[in-house]
C-alpha cells in the first residue's frame, strides 16, 4: 500500500479541501494517508491524523518554526508520497525531494497576485517579492513530481517546468440530502470570512431597501470588516449568526434563506473582471439549491448563463444589487426555478467527485513513475 502524508503548517484543523476532499478521498481510494497538521493526533475517516499541537499565530512564527514543526513530524512517518499545502513548505519539499521521495505542490492561491496586495508588506516591495517569489516557485517546482492548481494561470506558468502540473478546483461535496430553502423568507444569506473583499457592507445596504428584506450572516466578528458593518445605520436589516461549524449552515443559514449573495470584489487573484472557479463561496451557495446575486467575473457569467441560476452584477452598484435582489425576493417561483437550476449545476458539473478524478489520476501516475 502506497504511504502518503499531507502537511499544512498554515491551515486549520480538519480543513475542507485538504481533509475532507483529498485525504478521504485518496483514502478511499486504497491509499495510507497521514496528515500532518495542528492540533491532536486522531484517527478519522481512514486517515491518520498526526497532530503537533499549537502552531504559532503570528505570521513570521507560523512560516519558520511551525513550517520546521510540521516538516519534523512529516518526515518521521517516512511516506512515499509528500503533499504539502503552504508556501512555506517549499524548502522542505525540496529537502524532501533530496531524500529520494516524491513531492507534490498543492498551490491553494495564485500566490504571485495575493503577494501585491499584502498589506503587511510595504508597497514599494511587493512587486519585487513577487517577482523573487515566481523565480524560487518554478525552480523548486521543477524538482517535484507534481503541482496542483487551482487557477488556470497557475497551471499555464507552471506547466513548463514540471511534467505533472494538474488543474483541481475546489467544488463542493455533494450530500444526497437537501431539504429546500424558503423561497418566501426574503433573507439573503452569506456565509464565510468577513472582509473587504466580499463587499459586504454595499450587500447590506441594497439589502435594506428591499422592503422585509435581510441578511442571514455568518461568520467570525474578530474582524475590522464586521466592526465596519455593524457601525452602518443598515446593520439593522442584518441577522448575524456568529461563526458556525459547516455542518450546521444549512439548516441554520441556507434552508432560511430564498438567495445568497457573493460580491467577490475585482482582486488580483481573480485577473480584474476574468474571475476564478476556486473561489467556494459561489457553489457552495448553489449546492444549497439557493439563485445567487454574484459579481460578474467573466468566468462566473458563464456559470449563471449556462444555468439560469442567478442574477450577475457589478459589487460596487447598490442600485444594481437592488434591482436583482428584487428579482428574486419578490418573485419566489422565479427564485425557487434558478434555484433549481443552482443544484442542478453542481451535481451535473461543479462537484468534487469530478474534481477527485483528476487528484486520483495524479496519484496513479506518480505513484507508478520510477
Amino acid at each position: 500500500m502506497v504511504k502518503v502524508c499531507h502537511m499544512t503548517s498554515a491551515h486549520g484543523e480538519e480543513d475542507v479541501r485538504i481533509f475532507h476532499k483529498e485525504c478521504v478521498s485518496l483514502a478511499n481510494a486504497g491509499y495510507d494517508v497521514y496528515l500532518v497538521e495542528c492540533g491532536e493526533s486522531r484517527e478519522k475517516n481512514g486517515v491518520h491524523i498526526v497532530g503537533v499541537g499549537d502552531i504559532p499565530t503570528s505570521r513570521r512564527k507560523r512560516m519558520t518554526e511551525g513550517a520546521k514543526k510540521v516538516y519534523e513530524a512529516a518526515r518521521a512517518v517516512d511516506a512515499d508520497i509528500y503533499h504539502f499545502h503552504d508556501p512555506e513548505l517549499l524548502p522542505y519539499g525540496m529537502k524532501l525531494k533530496r531524500a529520494g521521495k516524491k513531492v507534490i505542490f498543492d498551490s491553494h492561491e495564485d500566490y504571485l497576485s495575493t503577494i501585491t496586495e499584502k498589506t503587511y508588506i510595504p508597497s514599494y516591495l511587493r512587486k519585487i517579492i513577487s517577482w523573487g517569489y515566481g523565480k524560487y516557485e518554478k525552480y523548486v517546482c521543477s524538482h517535484f513530481s507534481g503541482v496542483i492548481a487551482c487557477y488556470h494561470w497557475t497551471q499555464d506558468r507552471l506547466t513548463s517546468v514540471c511534467p505533472n502540473v494538474c488543474l483541481i478546483f475546489n467544488f463542493p461535496i455533494i450530500y444526497s440530502a437537501l431539504t429546500a430553502p424558503d423561497y418566501f423568507s426574503r433573507k439573503v444569506c452569506f456565509a464565510g470570512g468577513i472582509s473587504a473583499q466580499y463587499n459586504l457592507d454595499t450587500a447590506i445596504k441594497a439589502i435594506s431597501r428591499v422592503e422585509g428584506a435581510g441578511l442571514l450572516l455568518a461568520g467570525d466578528q474578530n474582524t475590522e470588516m464586521y466592526r465596519t458593518l455593524v457601525d452602518l445605520p443598515e446593520w439593522r436589516c442584518v441577522d448575524f449568526q456568529g461563526q458556525l461549524p459547516h455542518r450546521e449552515l444549512p439548516e441554520r443559514v441556507y434552508q432560511k434563506s430564498s438567495a445568497g449573495i457573493v460580491l467577490l470584489d475585482y482582486i488580483a487573484q481573480c485577473h480584474g473582471h476574468v474571475g476564478n472557479l476556486s473561489n467556494i463561496k459561489l457553489f457552495e451557495v448553489m449546492a444549497q439549491g439557493l439563485p445567487v446575486v454574484c459579481t460578474d467575473f467573466q468566468l462566473w457569467k458563464e456559470v449563471i448563463d449556462e444555468y439560469a441560476c442567478g442574477i450577475c452584477v457589478d459589487p460596487h452598484d447598490v442600485s444594481q444589487i437592488e434591482t436583482a435582489l428584487r428579482t428574486l425576493l419578490c418573485n419566489p417561483d422565479v427564485a425557487k426555478q434558478m434555484g433549481q437550476n443552482a443544484r442542478r449545476a453542481v451535481e451535473e458539473k461543479y462537484n468534487w467527485a469530478s474534481e477527485e478524478k483528476k487528484l486520483l489520476a495524479l496519484y496513479e501516475k506518480i505513484a507508478t513513475d520510477k
